[in-house]
């Protein structure tokens, strides 16, 4: 039955020509974005078939749909003024930027070996990433320290590792930037790296001793590695500056695989993780309708209060 108070109300839009229906507003213009619990970050690319292939249109639709954080891991590689323009979009539109890579070698023991070419030219790319990372607001940075030297033993590599990474934090503390050690699985995509498992990033952050030191807990490579996934980030908590994302197998989004995302958000949430999520992994289906495939996973998995 309707009262009076309704009564009144349709009689008064049905005088303008309207009806009174849930219908009315639907397109009314007021956007309601989704609300996340944790600041999970996409990537250029990953919802290309619907907002085009321009990345400030990306990051627009990005903010769009309720994602409050951006990365880019090749952003240092594009042209200065696209960065600022990428810049000015993320600050327009409060997305929050993540890691890009500022030292990666994924063929040589670099800085395994401790050779004082491989040291001066790591660090000089460490340097060079603090203009980039001013530019484009990045707080993180990625580092991944080359391959095992099958000629030393590792303790010797570790060493040497600890002392080009104490050299780069010195780089990196006085403008407040972090670099993230990212441990990387040997089974399946990365075979002879030398930085692989949670405890031994965690070893090597206590040892280097610095707010500019701390692990990138990548979930997709650590549950190939070591799974184990809560008890080890909860062993590493205090050393881990970062997380990015992937299910496992195939290393899309969240709820392709056997990863219960759901409850390792709500862990990392509990903690009171602030930081960045990085959504490091491809799409489950090469369409427009696999994109918002991504964006329904994640609101998903992030559905955990």
């Amino acid at each position: 039955m309707m009262n009076r108070r309704n009564f009144t109300y349709s009689a008064f839009l049905t005088g303008l020509g309207l009806s009174a229906t849930p219908s009315l507003f639907a397109n009314s213009g007021v956007a309601t974005t989704h609300k996340y619990n944790l600041k999970y970050a996409p990537h250029l690319g990953m919802f290309k078939h619907s907002a085009g292939d321009d990345p400030i249109d990306q990051l627009n639709f990005m903010a769009d749909q309720g994602f409050t954080a951006f990365e880019d891991n090749n952003i240092h590689t594009r042209p200065i003024a696209t960065q600022e323009k990428m810049a000015a979009t993320m600050q327009k539109r409060s997305l929050a930027m993540g890691v890009f890579v500022a030292y990666k070698d994924f063929k040589n023991p670099t800085l395994t070996r401790g050779k004082a070419d491989d040291r001066y030219e790591f660090l000089r790319q460490i340097e060079a990433a603090v203009p980039v990372a001013k530019r484009v607001n990045a707080k993180w940075v990625t580092v991944v320290p080359g391959t095992v030297d099958m000629k030393l033993v590792e303790d010797y590599q570790t060493a040497n590792v600890i002392e080009s990474l104490k050299q780069a934090a010195d780089i990196f503390e006085p403008h407040d930037i972090v670099m993230v050690l990212e441990p990387l699985n040997w089974f399946r995509n990365h075979a002879g790296l030398f930085l692989r498992e949670s405890p031994q990033a965690f070893q090597i952050c206590k040892a280097v001793n610095s707010p500019s030191c701390k692990i990138l807990f990548d979930i997709y490579h650590q549950q190939i590695q070591e799974g184990n996934l809560i008890p080890n980030i909860e062993k590493c908590w205090d050393e881990i500056g970062y997380f990015q994302i992937g299910d496992n197998p195939g290393r899309n989004e969240p709820t392709t695989g056997e990863i219960n995302y759901k409850n390792i958000f709500k862990y990392i949430h509990s903690r009171g993780f602030d930081g960045i999520m990085g959504m490091e992994h491809g799409n489950s289906r090469p369409d427009k309708a696999g994109e918002m495939a991504v964006i329904e996973a994640y609101k998903k998995v992030d559905n955990f209060l």
